[in-house]
């Protein structure tokens, strides 16, 4: 690599750098990785997480139920859920301070990001990544992003506010998780991943060189690059690791992926499947699941007519109420059996749902009126006591961030905070 004319009297930015060295990288912050594969870092019981953003929110009347406490009637939209009361708690009360209700926010469901509107916007570091950071290590994918939906949209977002690509066709998805290549296949994967390793060493020789040319600013902003290429390097000694290991084989078929634009709901059940299969498989223990909807289809369903879209903001006209009730309630399904097969998979003697924490929510409170505040936000499995209806106050809503942090810290990672978090969230407990 040729060496970088520097001007001295010039300041340089990571920015400048990577643009003169004709580069482009987008790099997440790492922690300090613990070896792949060694025994003392495997957990006999390892905990995971699953976050799902429905972007279109669920009219809060069939969502949400009228009682609080453990004694709470089952809203119109938990009834799919009646055999699963006590492996889920409900929240009402809950917002992302700063986050608004517009669709620009979907992206900010799991990082809680301010204004995600305004000129400029970054995006902050996601949940799902704060675990990857801890637990990616211990499988071949730290994390897998998914998206109902077309578009580049994602749930994951590094500690730059970079996204991470989700994957859309349940067979990509497939291919990814138990596909292994041919012997020449896998030798191209290592030959790209010692490829990537000597370009990561490339780029330490010219920020170590240029350190000494710059002041202690820049030495230190330079520093803190190199640090995240020896941890992008790391990465990539674990993933030349995984190429040399074969796939898991499961007994599902790869399925066939849904082509048409209104099929909502079998997208979203081959993906919860893909998601199940990957967290049984241990494959990864940190999935997002956005369901996209705001490019307005009509959704395939037997009753509905109107593109989905449109009719949240139609809800409050009885036949528009109607007809997205019947979307609503079978995506509510979609997640009812996605539990329901987490509880049946048994691990060491214990319900891969007791070791899952699955967190469905949305960015918005009330899609008819773009609210941000009152989301609707389920968390299941986890190992938490659940069962009760967490009711909190509608007006001065408490920050999701909450749950957040209990999240993080069911998983072993002891943050105190996360985002716009006060704390643990409170009658949340293990």
């Amino acid at each position: 690599m040729k060496n970088i004319y520097f001007p001295r009297r010039k300041s340089l930015s990571r920015r400048t750098f990577l643009r003169t060295a004709g580069a482009s990288l987008a790099l997440p912050y790492l922690d300090a990785m613990r070896p792949a594969f060694s025994a003392e870092s495997e957990a006999p019981q390892p905990k995971r997480m699953v976050g799902i953003n429905v972007d279109l929110g669920f009219m809060p009347e069939r969502f949400f139920p009228k009682q609080s406490g453990r004694d709470y009637e089952l809203s119109p939209y938990l009834q799919p859920l009646s055999d699963l009361r006590d492996d889920f708690t409900v929240f009402s009360g809950l917002h992302h301070p700063g986050t608004g209700g517009l669709h620009a926010a979907d992206v900010c469901f799991l990082t809680g990001a301010t204004h995600p509107t305004r000129p400029g916007f970054k995006n902050t570091l996601s949940l799902d990544q704060r675990i990857a950071q801890e637990v990616g290590h211990l499988t071949r994918f730290p994390s897998l992003s998914l998206r109902v939906g077309p578009g580049s949209k994602s749930l994951s977002f590094t500690a730059d506010g970079v996204p991470l690509p989700a994957i859309e066709r349940p067979s990509d998805v497939y291919r990814l998780l138990f596909m292994n290549g041919s012997a020449e296949q896998v030798q191209n994967q290592m030959q790209r991943l010692r490829d990537g390793r000597s370009l990561m060493d490339q780029f330490g020789d010219e920020i170590q060189s240029l350190q000494s040319r710059v002041g202690n600013a820049d030495s230190q902003r330079l520093q803190q690059y190199f640090d995240s290429l020896r941890e992008l390097e790391k990465r990539l000694e674990i993933q030349e690791a995984w190429s040399q290991r074969s796939k898991p084989k499961v007994d599902a078929p790869m399925p066939q992926d849904n082509t048409s634009p209104g099929g909502l709901i079998p997208k979203t059940q081959m993906l919860f499947d893909m998601a199940r299969l990957a967290l049984e498989t241990d494959s990864t223990r940190a999935i997002t699941v956005l369901i996209n909807e705001d490019f307005n289809p009509t959704v395939d369903l037997p009753g509905v007519n109107a593109p989905h879209h449109a009719l949240t903001h139609q809800s409050s006209q009885q036949e528009s109420a109607d007809e997205l009730a019947r979307i609503e309630t079978a995506q509510m399904n979609c997640l009812a059996e996605l539990l329901r097969e987490l509880r049946d998979v048994k691990e060491n003697g214990v319900s891969l749902l007791d070791q899952t924490m699955v967190l469905q929510g949305s960015n918005i409170g009330n899609a008819a009126r773009h609210d941000g505040l009152n989301l609707p936000v389920l968390l299941a499995g986890g190992g938490f006591k659940h069962g009760s209806h967490l009711s909190f106050d509608k007006k001065n809503n408490e920050p999701l961030a909450n749950v957040f942090v209990s999240m993080l810290q069911n998983m072993g990672i002891e943050d105190e905070s996360f985002s716009s978090s006060a704390g643990t969230m409170r009658g949340l407990e293990t």
